[in-house]
């Protein structure tokens, strides 16, 4: 009974001297380290992204316009040709031979036109005299008409003959990149039937491609004001060689909305000295509207969506975080243009954002671009 009660004892004294101690408050969390960038302001343009396909500006389909056989080629398969260039040679020897016969039988007539007209020129000396009738001028006078209509026709004939002549030689009517050609040497070949050859001006370029009819109020008021321009590149390969942006001109917006599809056609030219680009080729295209001033832009992986919405962490003067809604504009390359909820100068958090809450301190490190393995796992941590 004893050693009960001094048991109990004992066990009253230990709980009598643990309330009595101060309870160790837990050892303070260290800041979070997380990478951050400035808000800052550039002028940046107003666009919209499509898709375009490059078509040449120029397209000739070479037929021949007398038939006859093939007996010359004058270029080699992808060449780029000039206008005026002598292409192919259709056996020129019976169109010749036809041209010499028209100027042949142009000359006899000639002759004839000529002693028909002296003839007529004695019958009215004699007329005037009245040594022959009126009938015998009026059948001078109508067989010298009579030549001189021979030989006006065999004038035509000479022409049709020297341009059946001339069709012979088949050059090219524009600048521009040949395709491989369609016939060989000896093929026979019929006019306005037979296809020859393919012939593409690819300098300048033409890129087609459409827009929504929702953009068409938007686009026709930039078109009034003068401002449209197009930017085109290549989809991203990740090959360094085609990752090019060139700029053009608008060139044509179409009539009407496409019942099937609900868009517009436009149409951009490209200089294409170098043949970056080539007709039928796939690109990306960038109609930039206008240019708007002091955008203000923060890199693209600071701005969060959350159920409220897109937001930021921001950076304060104590070194904790606010959590800020914002709204968000147009991308620009890694950035993000901010229409509303920052101003210039803030700092946001770009990386580090996991368990961050309003009132975290943190510890700020500039973000230098895209952070590496081992970098990011520290600001993580």
């Amino acid at each position: 009974m004893k050693c009960s009660a001094l048991a109990a004892l004992s066990f009253a004294t230990l709980l009598w001297m643990t309330g009595c101690q101060k309870a160790t408050p837990p050892p303070a969390r260290p800041p979070r380290t997380v990478a951050v960038a400035t808000a800052h302001t550039r002028d940046t343009p107003l666009y919209l992204d499509e898709i375009g396909n490059c078509t040449a500006y120029e397209t000739v389909t070479l037929q021949p316009q007398v038939s006859g056989q093939i007996v010359g080629i004058h270029f080699q398969d992808g060449q780029e040709v000039k206008k005026g260039d002598l292409l192919f040679s259709i056996d020129p020897r019976p169109y010749q031979a036809a041209l010499d016969q028209a100027v042949a039988t142009r000359e006899q007539n000639r002759a004839r036109a000529r002693y028909a007209q002296s003839q007529l020129t004695r019958t009215n000396e004699l007329r005037r005299t009245n040594v022959v009738a009126a009938q015998e001028q009026e059948s001078a006078e109508s067989t010298a008409k009579a030549a001189t209509a021979t030989v006006e026709a065999d004038e035509a004939n000479v022409k049709a003959a020297q341009l059946n002549r001339e069709f012979c030689d088949i050059h090219s009517p524009i600048d521009g990149r040949a395709s491989k050609r369609m016939v060989d040497l000896g093929n026979i070949v019929a006019p306005n039937t037979t296809q020859l050859l393919l012939i593409q001006r690819q300098d300048p370029i033409y890129v087609e491609f459409t827009i929504p009819e929702r953009e068409l109020p938007r686009v026709r008021h930039y078109l009034q004001q003068g401002s449209l321009k197009v930017a085109a590149s290549f989809p991203d390969s990740g090959n360094k060689a085609t990752e090019q942006t060139r700029e053009g001109t608008f060139d044509f917006l179409d009539s009407g909305v496409q019942p099937g599809t609900g868009t517009v056609r436009m149409r951009a030219l490209l200089p294409n000295a170098d043949r970056l680009f080539w007709p039928g080729q796939f690109i990306n295209v960038r109609l930039l509207l206008d240019t708007v001033r002091d955008s203000i832009l923060i890199p693209n992986e600071a701005v969060q969506i959350g159920q409220q919405g897109t937001f930021v962490f921001i950076v304060k003067a104590d070194a904790t975080v606010e959590l800020r809604p914002v709204q968000v504009g147009q991308r620009q390359g890694d950035d993000l243009v901010i229409t509303q909820g920052l101003q210039p100068g803030e700092t946001v958090v770009v990386t580090g954002q996991i368990a961050l809450a309003p009132g975290t301190k943190v510890n700020a490190v500039p973000a230098n671009g895209t952070l590496g393995t081992a970098a990011a796992s520290k600001v993580t941590r």
